[in-house]
C-alpha cells in the first residue's frame, strides 16, 4: 500500500506536466489483464487549486473505479455469447438518436422564441384552472429570529405587527443589527411548512391556525421567533398566479419546444417528399 501511495504522489506531481508520445513508454498506473491505465489518461480529473492530499484521494478513487470497470467488462466478455456481445445495432441507434438530439438542440438554441409575455401566462392560467390547485398551505409573511438576549423586545413586538412604513423601516434597521435571520416575504408566496420548519415547536393543525391566527411567537433556550402571517392560501384552493408563474413559463416553453421539433420533422419530411428524396414501398 505504501508503494501505491508513493506512486500516487509522483503521479499527482507529474500529471499536469508530463507529455509522452509513445504510450508504451508511459508510467502505468494500473493493469487489468491486457488493459493499461496510463499517466496521460488522468490529466483532466483534477480540479484547479486542489491540495496534494485531495488529489491523491481523487486519483485513488479514479484508479479503483477504472479497475472495477475493467474487471466487470472482462466478466461480460467471457460470459456473454457472441450474439449478446454484438451491440452494433444498439450503437447505431444510440449514435443516430444522439446526432438528432444535438441537431434539434442546436436549432432550438438558434430559432426558438423564448419570450413569454405576461398575457400568455395569464391566458394559460385562466384556461387550465384545474392544473393549479395548491398542494400545500402558502403564506406571505415576515419572519424574524432573534438571540434570546436581544434588547427592546417589547418595542420589536410592536414593530413587527405594525403596518406603518416608518415602523417597518425601524424594524429593518433593528433586525440588520441584531437578528440572526430576517426574511420579508411580502411579495412572494412561500409554503407555510418552510416557515414552521424554522420554529422550535410544532404548529398543530396548520389550516386551523392560519384561519384564526396572524402571529406566531415562540422561543427556545437561545432564540426568539416572531412571525407575522400577512396573507395565506390553503391547500386545495386555487394557487395564486404569481405563485405558479415560473411553472407556467416552463410549461409554455416546453410546449413550444415540442411543437418546434414536430414542425421541424414534418417540414423536413415534406421537403424530402416534394424533392423525391425517399420512396416508401
Amino acid at each position: 500500500m505504501d508503494k501505491i501511495k508513493v506512486l500516487l504522489i509522483i503521479v499527482v506531481v507529474l500529471a499536469s506536466c508530463t507529455t509522452l508520445e509513445n504510450r508504451s513508454k508511459e508510467q502505468t498506473l494500473a493493469r487489468v489483464y491486457d488493459k493499461n491505465l496510463y499517466l496521460s489518461d488522468i490529466h483532466d480529473i483534477f480540479p484547479e487549486n486542489i491540495s496534494r492530499s485531495d488529489s491523491i484521494i481523487i486519483l485513488q478513487n479514479f484508479v479503483d473505479k477504472w479497475v472495477k470497470k475493467q474487471l466487470i467488462l472482462q466478466k461480460a466478455e467471457l460470459n456473454l455469447t457472441e450474439v449478446q456481445k454484438d451491440v452494433t445495432l444498439q450503437l447505431d441507434e444510440y449514435r443516430s438518436s444522439l446526432l438528432i438530439y444535438k441537431y434539434e438542440q442546436k436549432l432550438l438554441e438558434q430559432k426558438l422564441d423564448t419570450i413569454i409575455t405576461p398575457e400568455e401566462v395569464r391566458s394559460y392560467y385562466d384556461e387550465n384552472p384545474s392544473n393549479f390547485s395548491l398542494d400545500n398551505h402558502i403564506v406571505k409573511c415576515l419572519f424574524i429570529k432573534l438571540p434570546i438576549d436581544a434588547p427592546d423586545l417589547y418595542r420589536i413586538r410592536q414593530l413587527y405587527r405594525s403596518e406603518r412604513e416608518e415602523d417597518f423601516q425601524e424594524l429593518e434597521s433593528y433586525c440588520y443589527q441584531y437578528a440572526v435571520k430576517y426574511d420579508y416575504f411580502n411579495e412572494d408566496w412561500i409554503t407555510f411548512e418552510s416557515i414552521t420548519r424554522e420554529l422550535p415547536s410544532e404548529v398543530r393543525s396548520p389550516e386551523r391556525y392560519l384561519r384564526y391566527n396572524r402571529y406566531i411567537e415562540q422561543q427556545d433556550s437561545t432564540h426568539r421567533y416572531l412571525v407575522n402571517l400577512r396573507e395565506f392560501q390553503l391547500a386545495g384552493t386555487p394557487a395564486p398566479l404569481p405563485y405558479m408563474e415560473t411553472r407556467i413559463r416552463t410549461i409554455i416553453l416546453n410546449k413550444r419546444k415540442v411543437q418546434f421539433v414536430n414542425d421541424l420533422e414534418n417540414n423536413i419530411y415534406m421537403d424530402a417528399l416534394n424533392k423525391g428524396e425517399f420512396t416508401i414501398h
